[in-house]
């Protein structure tokens, strides 16, 4: 059978925007459907373990690496399926850098996605994490995902009702991870704009900008100036965006939190939740704008959230500058800090 070119003993800092890890045994780029089918088969074959990912923008390679095949998704390709008055139904392939698929949708006058503006990564990771920012999350629009089930050995669609989305989280992150290969994904976009309430921060901006046409191209043009004035960009500067995510807590437990800080940023989240602003918690733990020679890394200036690498050799170096912010979080806070990007492996 003929196979994809398969590197060996490759770096894998390289794949993730953070720029460490140690090094993959095997590593191959897939660029369609049947090339994933034949290296799960050869990793099978050679009893290997194997993984898929994309550019690497929520990935922390451990130094030890990863013995096993790493693939690269690289499958390329966008269209519309159906549309009507109403609705279009769209297909992206997994490979596909993300921002550059919401542009398309939104310069087809498609509505639903111009709130993920500027979210690093391919297609095929956006369900996996459910990405979400500024009140969107990816599950609002999705319809399906096309999946390669390596257990079954087969081609497969799983409806959006079965990924079971939560926050920032799927059943490709959680209870089946590693199973599925994700191939593409089915969204349904609205021909109508966008309309308000907006999220707090995204209405901020529209007042003070004097916008007032809410179209899908204002709307993705706000949150690309938003999040570009927040948010270092990952090719330029080492980083996985966001770090933690937000916590929950009880409402009994944010009341407490608000008797000694009343500044404190909560949200109701339902079952009695509140959700804490995680980089109000990094930033009153003294954590914004810190650059730590022990271990090179850094959180940005303009967002606490953000963890850097400036000139960080391990991952264990990042992880014990993480452990700094947790630690001081919890003392002060008594609130489990998150870690957003995933571990591999």
């Amino acid at each position: 059978m003929e196979l994809v070119d398969i590197s060996e003993n490759v770096s894998l800092a390289g794949h993730s925007t953070m720029r460490l890890g140690g090094n993959a045994r095997y590593l191959a780029s897939v660029t369609s459907d049947e090339e994933i089918q034949k290296l799960v088969a050869w990793a099978k074959s050679k009893n290997l373990k194997f993984i898929m990912i994309g550019q690497g923008s929520n990935i922390v390679w451990r130094d030890e690496g990863f013995d096993g095949l790493v693939m690269v998704n690289k499958i390329p390709g966008k269209e519309i399926l159906s549309q009507d008055d109403g609705l279009a139904t769209i297909k992206l392939n997994a490979g596909e850098n993300w921002d550059a698929s919401v542009a398309w949708t939104v310069e087809q006058g498609f509505s639903g996605l111009e709130f993920l503006s500027l979210i690093p990564g391919t297609v095929g990771a956006a369900p996996v994490q459910n990405i979400g920012a500024y009140g969107g999350e990816l599950s609002q629009t999705l319809k399906e995902v096309g999946v390669y089930d390596t257990k079954n050995d087969s081609f497969e669609s799983i409806l959006a009702s079965g990924c079971d989305f939560s926050y920032r989280n799927s059943r490709f992150k959680s209870g089946d991870k590693g199973r599925y290969m994700i191939t593409h994904i089915v969204l349904r976009l609205k021909k109508s704009p966008p309309g308000p309430p907006f999220y707090e921060s995204l209405q901020k901006y529209l007042d003070d900008n004097n916008v007032h046409d809410y179209t899908p191209a204002s709307i993705r043009q706000a949150v690309i100036d938003i999040r570009s004035s927040k948010l270092p960009d990952p090719a330029v500067v080492a980083n996985n965006g966001s770090f933690f995510t937000n916590s929950f807590v009880s409402k009994a437990k944010f009341d407490d939190l608000r008797q000694t800080y009343p500044e404190i940023k909560g949200w109701p989240a339902g079952d009695d939740r509140v959700k804490l602003a995680a980089g109000w918690l990094v930033e009153q733990a003294g954590f914004r704008g810190v650059h730590d020679a022990q271990t090179g890394m850094a959180t940005y200036d303009k967002q606490a959230l953000v963890l850097v690498n400036e000139h960080a050799k391990t991952t264990a170096d990042l992880l014990a500058f993480k452990q700094k912010i947790v630690d001081k979080v919890q003392a002060m806070f008594g609130v489990d800090l998150q870690q957003e990007p995933e571990l591999l492996p």
